[in-house]
């Protein structure tokens, strides 16, 4: 079968499923729709069509694409459209979790395999209910126990459905922390020395005077540290 006919049938097999399809799921769909075919669809000419697809609706003019999500191939909404469904589909899902469960859910996606002590130990309170939640809603998963600690407690990560949800592939693909830290960029603020009237003196540009001042800022892992400077006027 030539690749321009095969392209339509994968689409539409893609459109139909209510789950991620991989690339081997569908050669072996389309082998099933084709049986009387003497020559199956071999898997490179599956991936050269979807090849072809991705290419197809990465265009402006269509509000889908064709990605890898979930662990295979499915038509989602582009970003710049997220808003406009978002009206119809609104944020169902997320809204029915408590800040708490989603503060686990962070933990768990980048910190994954974890322990409930672990996330417990990151949040300073119990996640008892939280994680739950999350299981309840298979948003993650019990995938085993960690042998090296006692007790043998049990181990979580994200499953399928989250990646699905939230258009990754893997957790790979979710965002750095770098990344989200340059975008809440904190600038340092520079405390310095009472004045003779009692006040703090305040800044975060430029320094003047010879005093050693401290500047506080906060770290790539969230930490806030104290930075001491030399002022200008002072020699090294």
């Amino acid at each position: 079968m030539e690749i321009t006919n095969l392209i339509p049938h994968i689409e539409a097999l893609i459109f139909a499923s209510d789950k991620p399809l991989t690339t081997l799921e569908i050669t072996e769909l389309v082998n099933n729709a084709f049986g009387f075919m003497e020559d199956k669809i071999s898997l490179d000419q599956v991936e050269a069509a979807i090849e072809g697809i991705t290419e197809k609706y990465a265009s402006e003019f269509y509000p889908f694409e064709m990605k890898q999500s979930g662990g295979g191939w499915q038509f989602l909404t582009k970003k710049e459209f997220h808003k406009t469904i978002a009206q119809i589909n609104g944020d169902k899902f997320l809204k029915r979790l408590s800040a708490a469960s989603l503060e686990t859910l962070a933990i768990i996606a980048y910190k994954q395999p974890v322990t409930k002590g672990e996330i417990e130990a990151i949040r300073g309170v119990s996640s008892d209910y939280a994680v739950q939640k999350l299981l309840e809603k298979e948003l993650i998963i019990i995938t085993g126990r960690n042998e090296k600690l006692p007790g043998h407690p049990l181990v979580y990560a994200t499953s399928k459905n989250f990646m699905d949800y939230f258009g990754i592939n893997s957790a790979d693909d979710l965002p750095k922390i770098k990344e989200v830290l340059a975008e809440q960029l904190v600038e340092p603020t520079v405390i310095k020395d009472l004045n003779e009237d009692g006040e703090t003196e305040v800044k975060s540009d430029e320094i003047e005077g010879t005093d050693e001042v401290e500047a506080l800022a906060v770290t790539e892992g969230g930490e806030l540290i104290i930075n001491k400077e030399q002022g200008e006027g002072e020699e090294n």
